[in-house]
């Protein structure tokens, strides 16, 4: 039994019944002060920004929530930080910068004077992995978060569809721009996001639970929690959250994974709980809290969509189902479709949806569409009269360089989809390809299909197209101009070490 050797794991839990930027300023600066925390040189703030707007009310970290930790770093500065930094990458193919605007960031960047980084826009660096677990040799990290001297991790609370809630340790996976986010994002997610805490380990946690969001990820339901959680360890926050919303810790795979790699304590009584609310009156607040793992066949019952779920390509394990891809995207697409159009399950006919390595038959009446989704579905039979095989495309993933991946365009994306319903409109079935399949690519095509509003096609459009093509303008001056976009071997970062909490030799207790 090896007990974790790092500093003292605290977790601190306050009240806050609103959204309200000093009360922020002084918790965070109070608890830094506790911790014995100064920023220092470059120092970044990491938000949950995967989506914002309208329709995604409660998906993001407020931007009462960074102002009041912005200030609360300018406050305890001693004159050591050179760089006050913003940085996120937000949702697959959607602009950091059109999501900064509909969260309301930018009026914050202007009162505070902090920088904004788009993760997408930076030059991406080589951070190689020597630990034993690892998923692969090395990723790209964006710049700005692989020299951050300081680092400030501030997540929100919610369920997700695919690791069952995200807090600390899932908001790295926008530290990853879209072509290295998806290497990985299948059955092994949780295992990708335990390699993430190798690159940096943030010294401050700061999770808005202030306004939760239950059941999924990009368009939650809102549960008032009136929570600011704060922390200098990203497994004993997330255990102490998990613990809030009555889920084991240990059932979280990327927790207890990096738990046993020796990240943190995964234990509450390891762990010191501060702060004006007790434990067991945050655990009353999150009584009932809905989690967001649920299969895809489970998920879809009774509603006008029929949805089978094979085996994922075997991974070490021989999983069973790809948590990690597209049957979650499918979960989060559906919802989405939901806000947009309130009589999505009314208009919407009867379409059937595979995954995986499906042996079983599909119950498809005269006139239905099938929709084969991803690489590694495969199924054959008869569908409509005709004989249909359809045969896995799966890449292993240690035939995916992250050296060579490339930027899919989501112009050519909607192109692609446009093609696709046009032959799914003619065929009983369609085959849409990726790993995963994007969330934008299901959700054009759904709505398509079914005669929604198509959220392509909102009143924002305008304005994501604008962010759209300033963020590719930018990429191509710059690569004009010789600024790299992916720096590797000697002139990358070199070799990824946890800052602070090195992991002991055997492992966790």
């Amino acid at each position: 039994m090896t007990k974790h050797p790092a500093r003292d794991a605290r977790v601190f839990l306050y009240h806050l019944p609103e959204y309200d930027v000093g009360r922020i300023r002084e918790i965070v600066g109070s608890t830094m002060a506790e911790l014995g925390l100064r920023p220092r040189g470059r120092t970044l703030v990491k938000p949950n920004l995967v989506m914002a707007g309208e329709m995604c009310q409660h998906a993001y970290t407020r931007p009462e929530i960074i102002e009041g930790v912005l200030g609360a770093l300018q406050d305890r500065d001693a004159g050591e930080m050179s760089e006050l930094a913003v940085g996120e990458r937000s949702a697959i193919t959607v602009p950091t910068r059109f999501t900064y605007h509909e969260a309301g960031y930018e009026p914050v960047f202007e009162r505070t004077g902090a920088k904004k980084y788009c993760f997408e826009e930076v030059p991406q660096l080589e951070v190689r992995y020597t630990h034993d677990e690892r998923l692969r040799d090395y990723v790209f990290i964006p710049e700005p978060v692989v020299k951050a001297d300081f680092f400030v991790n501030c997540p929100k609370l919610k369920a997700h569809p695919w690791t069952t809630v995200t807090f600390a340790m899932k908001n790295y996976i926008g530290i990853q721009d879209d072509r290295h986010r998806l290497i990985d994002h299948d059955h092994a997610l949780n295992k990708k996001l335990a390699d993430l805490q190798y690159v940096i380990q943030p010294q401050l946690i700061v999770i808005d639970g202030v306004i939760a969001g239950e059941g999924r990820m990009l368009t939650p339901m809102p549960r008032n929690m009136n929570l600011l959680i704060l922390g200098n360890n990203q497994v004993a926050i997330d255990s102490v959250t998990c613990a809030i919303v009555g889920v084991d810790p240990r059932g979280v795979d990327h927790i207890r994974f990096a738990h046993e790699r020796g990240f943190g304590p995964i234990d509450l009584d390891d762990i010191r709980v501060g702060g004006d609310v007790s434990l067991d009156e945050a655990k009353e607040r999150g009584r009932g809290f809905k989690i967001g793992l649920i299969r895809v066949e489970k998920y879809f019952e009774g509603t006008s969509i029929q949805a089978y779920a094979g085996r994922p390509p075997s991974g070490p394990k021989g999983d069973d189902y790809c948590w990690g891809g597209c049957p979650g995207v499918m979960e989060e697409v559906i919802e989405i479709l939901r806000v947009a159009d309130e009589q999505c399950d009314r208009k919407l006919p009867r379409i059937h949806m595979v995954f995986g390595d499906y042996k079983g038959p599909l119950d498809v009446s005269y006139g239905e569409k099938v929709i084969f989704v991803g690489d590694c579905v495969s199924w054959e039979g008869e569908l409509g009269g005709e004989l249909v095989k359809i045969r896995s495309k799966y890449k292993d993933r240690a035939e995916l360089d992250p050296h060579d991946v490339k930027h899919k365009d989501v112009y050519a994306r909607m192109a692609k989809m446009a093609l696709k319903l046009r032959e799914a409109r003619e065929k009983p079935y369609v085959r849409v390809e990726g790993c995963p399949v994007s969330i934008g690519e299901l959700m054009f095509l759904v709505a398509e299909l079914g005669g929604l509003k198509n959220p392509y096609f909102d009143k924002r459009a305008l304005y994501f197209n604008q962010a759209y093509l300033e963020w590719r303008g930018k990429t191509v001056l710059e690569r004009l101009k010789g600024v790299p976009y992916q720096v590797s071997g000697d002139n990358a970062h070199g070799e990824a070490k946890p800052r602070d909490l090195a992991p002991p030799p055997q492992g966790g207790e």
